[in-house]
């Protein structure tokens, strides 16, 4: 499947398992399901992009693990802290290569389902730390996102784009099935399950129980310093973190900046009556039967 980008690429995608993913990380795909996870490994997961906290959670654990020294957190952008497990742009060493030359105890990131995650990890019994945001705003979020990201196909309009994201036709696929996946999974393995609006309205609380699952303990003084280093507002002008390194050709900060707004409820600013009535109809329908609540608005 190609989908034109905005600058007359075609980007290519293929589905594996019925999941739209990178034509780079499907060629990679053999190499990204023989990974060999390790008992002490923390996985972050997240449904794609600052849509729903990635650089955020990232961020913080890396905070908590360097024990709230800001100046080791500036030793690297932020995505090369962090090995991407299906991130693949050859002749540049894939993620699964660099998760491998980092000396344990790893930290990694996935934007994979449970159904295409390695299955090493669920063998090794990894720690997961997923992170989660209400469908509404992970939609508005993610449009932006494609907007400016010429490594994804153009999002067309917000209308176009509603269609295709209520449809699961994204790269890393359907929200609902990520989302309800890993919820499913969280009471059978390590994992701390965590929601974005939550971090957003009492960080500090949020943030403990991040440090608590790492098995850290840090004093009160270095958990407020966490929780002032890794607002929005200080993210959005740090360059380790707000993607400003990123080259205009890959990321165009013109069209969106990578950190947009953070907050909670701005989708109200996109959806029509008629697309929240339409949206809430098939929420119900397609997140039924499970015990997941969001928080839309705070």
């Amino acid at each position: 499947m190609a989908l034109t980008s905005e600058l007359g690429k075609q980007i290519k995608l293929k589905e594996v398992e019925g999941t739209l993913l990178q034509l780079a990380t499907v060629d990679n795909w053999n190499q990204i399901q023989s990974f060999e996870a390790k008992p002490d490994d923390l996985l972050i997961c997240t449904y794609p992009k600052a849509a729903s906290g990635t650089t955020w959670i990232q961020e913080i654990v890396d905070m908590i693990e360097q024990n709230g020294d800001v100046e080791k957190c500036q030793r690297a952008i932020i995505q090369q802290r962090h090995p991407f497990i299906e991130w693949a742009r050859p002749p540049q060493p894939s993620g699964v290569e660099k998760a491998k030359a980092m000396p344990s105890p790893r930290i990694l990131k996935t934007h994979l389902s449970t159904q295409l995650l390695p299955p090493s990890f669920w063998e090794n019994n990894c720690k997961f730390l997923y992170v989660a945001r209400n469908a509404k705003d992970c939609m508005v979020s993610y449009y932006h996102f494609q907007r400016m990201n010429h490594k994804l196909p153009d999002p067309g309009t917000w209308e176009e784009y509603f269609e295709t994201f209520i449809n699961g036709k994204v790269v890393w696929g359907s929200w609902f099935d990520h989302v309800k996946g890993w919820w499913e999974m969280k009471d059978r393995y390590q994992i701390l399950f965590l929601f974005y609006e939550d971090i957003k309205r009492d960080p500090k609380h949020e943030i403990q129980k991040v440090m608590k699952f790492m098995g850290k303990n840090l004093d009160e003084t270095v958990l407020d310093k966490i929780v002032q280093e890794t607002s929005f507002e200080k993210m959005k002008e740090n360059p380790m973190t707000n993607r400003s390194t990123v080259s205009k050709s890959i990321m165009d900060q013109s069209i969106s900046p990578f950190m947009r707004k953070g907050t909670v409820g701005d989708w109200k600013n996109h959806f029509t009556v008629a697309q929240n009535e339409r949206f809430d109809e098939i929420y119900r329908k397609k997140m039924e039967g499970t015990s997941i609540n969001f928080c839309m608005q705070l």
